[in-house]
């Protein structure tokens, strides 16, 4: 490694106990200027940028960081950033591998001062010593306006075409399904009929359902696919998160099985009910747990955990998968933008878009070659009762 090069400024501090008054002084006056002069350069920008510790206090607030968040000047050094902005806690830790500091990228709406929609990179760092207690970086950009005038045309333009080349291929794939439907059935019957020991007509008959259930499985997945793409407000009605979990994971058992992947289910104590459409939810966990499925080798291991606080019923979803690199954690919830061969890029759009619809929020931390934890939030049933009545 070659030798790391010092500043004046290090070579001065470096002789720091031998400086005299006059020059002692003049160092001071040095390191005031150069203090204010980046001061003013992280003042000038307009992203809110923040020093935090893993406990999430604030060390240090630039002037955009104070107006994103809504707090005057000097308010918010000292503050813990995860009870400004509820559910942001990261979550990955030493879960995944031990010292592993997630990135994490996100983007959140806060109300106060006005409604507004945030993005968040959040990058670990450490000083030169090894002593020194690991940070976090967070750059905070005011995207309101971007998803405003992007999201209509996504909405209106590419989900419209995606719409009708969907349409396409369902009917395309629904035609020959249907067809293989109805031949297996033939089947069947005529299977029953012949003179063939009864042994051997009930193997063949098991192994005739097995392949009608997967039809129909496959016709499944088309139409909610569909279903998940076709802008419709949710039908809201009381759901238990973990009913819903389950039906989905019996749904996706055989690729599971397949797999080898080993999935563990943890709840802490009995969780509030939410309000939700109930295969809208069941659109988000299947592209949620396809998405770890297809980032894990044979063997790996989904952990699913569900928690609650007084504002929200959370779901995390973590895999010790590939993980995902820095440059695409920002690109993630973009119409279009897969890291996968054969990818759509549609499905963290798709999850985004109903979560939203749901007064919820979604957050992906991940670690290249470590693995990825995806936090979806949904309101409680009696927060948002208040909410509404407030």
């Amino acid at each position: 490694m070659p030798p790391k090069k010092h500043s004046s400024l290090d070579r001065v501090l470096g002789r720091l106990d031998t400086l005299d008054t006059v020059n002692l002084t003049n160092l001071v006056q040095r390191l005031a200027r150069e203090r204010g002069l980046f001061e003013d350069i992280f003042n000038a920008l307009q992203e809110g940028v923040l020093v935090i510790t893993p406990d999430g206090e604030i060390e240090y607030a630039n002037d955009s960081a104070h107006r994103l968040i809504g707090l005057g000047n000097d308010e918010l050094p000292g503050q813990t950033l995860w009870r400004l902005v509820p559910g942001l806690r990261p979550t990955l830790g030493a879960s995944l591998q031990d010292g592993a500091m997630p990135v994490v990228a996100r983007e959140f709406v806060l109300t106060y001062p006005e409604p507004r929609t945030v993005r968040l990179y959040m990058v670990p760092f450490r000083g030169e010593g090894r002593e020194e207690q690991p940070r976090y970086a967070v750059i905070l950009s005011d995207v309101s306006r971007e998803k405003e005038s992007t999201e209509q045309r996504i909405e209106d333009e590419r989900t419209s075409s995606v719409l009708l080349l969907a349409a396409g291929v369902a009917h395309e794939l629904g035609n020959p399904l249907n067809s293989l439907n109805i031949h297996l059935q033939l089947i069947d019957r005529k299977l029953k009929k012949l003179a063939a020991p009864a042994a051997a007509v009930d193997s063949l008959s098991d192994s005739i359902g097995i392949c009608r259930d997967e039809v129909r499985r496959l016709d499944g997945i088309i139409n909610n696919f569909l279903e998940a793409l076709r802008p419709r407000a949710p039908d809201l009605t009381e759901i238990h998160l973990l009913e819903v979990l389950d039906e989905v994971l019996h749904f996706q058992q055989n690729e599971l099985a397949d797999r080898k992947i080993e999935v563990e289910v943890e709840a802490s104590g009995e969780l509030p009910v939410i309000m939700a459409d109930r295969n809208q939810l069941k659109q988000v966990f299947f592209n949620v747990i396809k998405n770890a499925m297809e980032a894990m080798e044979p063997g790996g291991h989904l952990r699913l955990k569900a928690r609650s606080d007084d504002e929200s019923v959370y779901l995390l979803f973590g895999d010790t998968g590939v993980g995902i690199k820095q440059e695409d954690l920002l690109r993630l919830f973009e119409p279009y933008h897969t890291t996968k061969p054969g990818g759509s890029g549609l499905g963290l759009m798709i999850v985004q878009r109903i979560m939203r619809e749901h007064g919820g929020q979604v957050g992906v931390e991940s670690k290249a070659k470590v693995g990825t934890v995806v936090t979806l939030e949904f309101p409680r049933k009696d927060r948002r009762v208040r909410m509404l009545g407030s």
